[in-house]
């Protein structure tokens, strides 16, 4: 936290002292101070962050174990077990183009990829593309597929039905499902 303040403060410092005349260009403000504010902004340039070496087998370890503590660690339970189990069963197996497929993926915003994934929404052209997100996505269609009652499933455009709570038995409540 001692870092982020004194590089606001630095940044604001030079940005005020600055001579009000002369124009002050936009790539001078976002210029890392300190070499620490960059890192707490997000931007385009910043999301092709990851280093893919696969030259040697550490360096490829130290890779594997990121992305995979990366996929397990997303804060929704359930893209940390859909996502973990599947990037830990395929990653090995994955050439260059399929672990910069991957990052993509993880860089991606929870509650928009899971409900891609669970085709509650269609997915941008872009993402629909990718491979791995394929591949994710036709898992998790299978096992819904497998063990979940149809009544309880998204319908296209329509938000997701809770089959949760089996305390609610009325007439709108579903007849099979997760209860």
């Amino acid at each position: 936290m001692a870092i982020l303040r004194r590089s606001f403060i630095s940044t604001a410092l030079r940005f005020l002292t600055s001579n009000p005349t002369s124009a002050v260009a936009f790539n001078d403000l976002r210029r890392p101070v300190l070499g620490s504010f960059a890192r707490f902004c997000s931007s385009i340039e910043n999301n092709q962050s990851v280093d893919i070496d696969l030259s040697n087998e550490e360096s490829k370890r130290r890779l594997f174990n990121r992305l995979i503590y990366r996929s397990k660690q997303r804060g929704y339970l359930e893209l940390d077990l859909v996502l973990g189990k599947w990037v830990e069963d395929h990653i090995h197996s994955m050439d260059e183009t399929g672990i910069k497929s991957l990052v993509h993926v993880l860089d991606l915003e929870n509650p928009d990829l899971w409900k891609w994934l669970s085709c509650q929404e269609q997915p941008p052209e872009a993402v629909n593309k990718n491979p791995v997100f394929m591949a994710v996505r036709e898992k998790v269609t299978n096992n819904l597929d497998k063990y979940a009652s149809t009544e309880t499933r998204a319908t296209p455009g329509q938000p997701w039905v809770r089959g949760w709570d089996d305390f609610k038995k009325g007439r709108d409540s579903p007849i099979t499902g997760n209860q």
